[in-house]
């Protein structure tokens, strides 16, 4: 996975003398009344692999074409390698764009497709059929250079564009749900070999999707946007374990989230009531909250242990009824119900062999979760 980089990956963005590669300074684009791109301010490093990740409408589609410079941004300013590109015409950027439909010529072969881009830059043939060479080595596509696109698979296919995308050496590619066309575990082995090419081009790729585990397993860093906005942007591990906002944490990943207000703070642990469940819970915050403020609590399935019988010593226990169960073979998913009738979500792993779940309908469970676990959302 790239958010686990190999062995001498450096994190460039916590480098205060980096300068950045992809700068985005306060774009603001609308359509009519609709901000569709709201102010957005962003910066990527050279070698990047990173994600604009969102729901439909959220704005990342927008702001990738802004990037390509298929839009002009009402306010603020791109700059590609501290040049400014704000007004810049596409076909003048050293920016490529993969779409999410490939756009393949089907009347032209793999060779003839990866080709297109140098023939129109007007490279020598040695030369084109060279890069061509290279570039469908690159993608494990050789051999296969006078197939046609509709001879190939889903995924030679997306490696055609892919490599018809690199083939003009740009200096930033954009990937527009790059993946979208292809089946589950397809589009799970694609996922490791997109980072690997990227990681051996050393390309900077900006990509969009709507798959959260798609932009957790591939990306450097991820931006979260919603409403035209970004209101996350942090390494994969860090939107999961630390989310900033209640949206973030619901956006990655399943999450449990609690109403609750602040009752006292010792140092970094929060006591706090949460109405959902009708108890006191304990949560960690590096940041000091006045009593009185209302927070929200959130904890992961897989951070919930759970015990048939009470623990002596636990941060927060609370008791209920299994009444949904999810079997999905490498996990089983429960839903407990409390006594107030709030439903929470747990998470157990299968670590033995067993056709049947663990625990069934009706079952009395407690559950148990430590308060560093827990992550306090004030907004």
């Amino acid at each position: 996975m790239s958010n686990a980089r190999r062995p001498g990956y450096a994190e460039p963005w916590q480098d205060p003398a980096e300068e950045p590669f992809v700068r985005i300074e306060g774009v603001t684009k609308t359509y009519g009344k609709v901000y569709a791109v709201d102010d957005v301010s962003l910066d990527v490093f050279r070698g990047e692999f990173f994600s604009l990740l969102g729901g439909s409408g959220c704005g990342k589609s927008t702001l990738l074409r802004v990037l390509a410079g298929f839009e002009v941004p009402d306010r603020g300013r791109v700059l590609i390698d501290g040049v400014d590109m704000t007004r810049v015409p596409p076909y003048l950027r050293p920016v490529n764009m993969m779409f999410q439909s490939y756009a393949l010529f089907p009347h032209m072969t793999v060779a003839e497709n990866v080709a297109f881009g140098l023939k129109q830059d007007g490279l020598p043939k040695a030369a084109i059929a060279d890069r061509v060479r290279q570039m469908l080595d690159l993608v494990r596509l050789g051999g296969l250079e006078k197939r046609k696109p509709d001879q190939l698979s889903g995924g030679q296919r997306q490696r055609v564009a892919l490599a018809r995308a690199l083939a003009k050496q740009p200096k930033l590619l954009l990937l527009d749900e790059p993946l979208g066309a292809l089946d589950k575990k397809l589009r799970e082995h694609t996922q490791f070999e997109l980072v690997n090419i990227q990681e051996r081009v050393g390309t900077t790729f900006i990509m969009v999707t709507h798959d959260q585990e798609e932009a957790m397993t591939m990306s450097s860093r991820i931006a979260v946007m919603d409403a035209g906005r970004i209101v996350q942007v942090s390494t994969p591990s860090n939107l999961y374990e630390y989310p900033a906002t209640r949206f973030v944490a619901s956006f990655i990943g399943a999450v449990n989230i609690f109403n609750a207000t602040v009752l006292s703070q010792d140092g970094d642990r929060v006591l706090a009531r949460a109405h959902d469940l009708g108890i006191d819970v304990v949560a960690r915050s590096g940041q000091p909250i006045p009593a009185g403020i209302d927070i929200g609590i959130a904890i992961r399935p897989e951070k919930i242990d759970v015990a048939e019988e009470a623990p002596t010593r636990a941060d927060n226990v609370i008791d209920g009824k299994v009444v949904e169960i999810a079997y999905l073979g490498d996990v089983s998913i429960y839903h407990v119900e409390t006594a107030g009738g709030a439903i929470l979500r747990v998470q157990e792993t299968h670590a033995a062999r067993s056709a049947d779940p663990h625990y069934n309908w009706g079952d009395r469970l407690y559950l148990v979760w430590n308060a560093a676990d827990a992550a306090v959302l004030t907004s």
